[in-house]
């Protein structure tokens, strides 16, 4: 019942404004004519033949560069750098030559195609320009330098390039992290050294509560003083304080030196901690216990075996 109301109210409407139905019948079909009119079909065929063309060229330069990394591996980067420039150019004359053989241009056509791309590097220039504005700001207020070695978004490393769009960090690891500039102006960043060669480690040790904590503390001052990597210039300070934990209650003896350029930094902590712990070993100077638990009472620790 209730369609075929509908199907009366449509039928009254349409009687009652033909000329109206008529003209955006015609609109639409003046459109449509239009649209049909810009394009060459006579060049679309031939569009399809380039279309097969680029795709079997880039199909026969993948199997030669597949070829010259199998074979020749020192090659093997180059060539994919070539492929990537050959591919993009490659790219860009099949899609302009399609567009030409099938699309008859004319002032409205270029007009809207100029719209287009200009909204369109506008969005993709919209994040380049602020990367360059942000690499500018860097490079003024300079938060680190190249060389630094920095900590940022859990990444630590040294900065090995700053650009007008992103900066260069390699870590510990050896991999190469490409940062934008912008994010430098909204996350902390930590410099370990901040322009100079030499910088600060800290190494902690643990011993337990009950251990020689003057001789403990003399033997990791030692150590430091008489390592190659140290920068003796530099103070050399051990701090001293308790620690409690769900595992342990002990002593840490944290370490406070400058190693002599930043790149020695892992072979510094290296060489202190294996001399510090077999003097520990031949002292006879112990570790906290893993094992016991410890209950404060009345500010006394009451410790037990598990």
């Amino acid at each position: 019942m209730t369609r075929i109301v509908w199907l009366i109210s449509a039928a009254i409407l349409v009687s009652a404004s033909p000329s109206a139905y008529a003209e955006d019948g015609g609109a639409n079909l003046d459109n449509l004519a239009e649209i049909a009119n810009l394009i060459r079909w006579s060049g679309v065929a031939t569009s399809m033949l380039v279309v097969l063309i680029a795709w079997g060229l880039l199909k026969f330069t993948q199997n030669i560069v597949d070829n010259i990394g199998s074979q020749f591996a020192q090659r093997r980067m180059l060539a994919q750098k070539l492929q990537s420039f050959f591919q993009f150019f490659v790219y860009m004359t099949a899609g302009i030559t399609v567009f030409m053989l099938s699309f008859r241009v004319d002032d409205r056509v270029l007009a809207l195609i100029g719209g287009t791309l200009a909204v369109s590097v506008g969005f993709a220039m919209k994040d380049l320009a602020a990367s360059f504005i942000a690499g500018l700001t860097v490079m003024i207020d300079r938060p680190f330098q190249v060389g630094d070695r920095v900590t940022f978004e859990g990444h630590y490393g040294d900065i090995t390039s700053i650009g007008l769009r992103s900066v260069r960090m390699r870590t510990l690891t050896d991999d190469i992290i490409t940062i934008p500039n912008s994010k430098f102006l909204s996350d902390v960043v930590v410099s370990g050294n901040y322009g100079a060669l030499d910088m600060q480690v800290s190494i902690p040790f643990h011993v337990a509560l009950d251990q020689d904590l003057t001789l403990a503390r003399d033997i990791i001052r030692e150590a430091a003083a008489s390592s190659r990597y140290i920068h003796l210039p530099k103070p050399i300070v051990v701090l001293v304080k308790q620690e409690i934990s769900d595992t342990y209650f002990g002593i840490k003896l944290t370490l406070k030196a400058y190693v002599l350029d930043t790149k020695y930094e892992k072979l510094f902590e290296t060489d202190i901690t294996l001399r510090v712990m077999s003097e520990f070993k031949k002292q006879g100077i112990m570790a906290p216990s893993i094992n016991q638990t410890t209950q404060l009472v009345n500010g006394e620790g009451i410790t037990s075996k598990d």
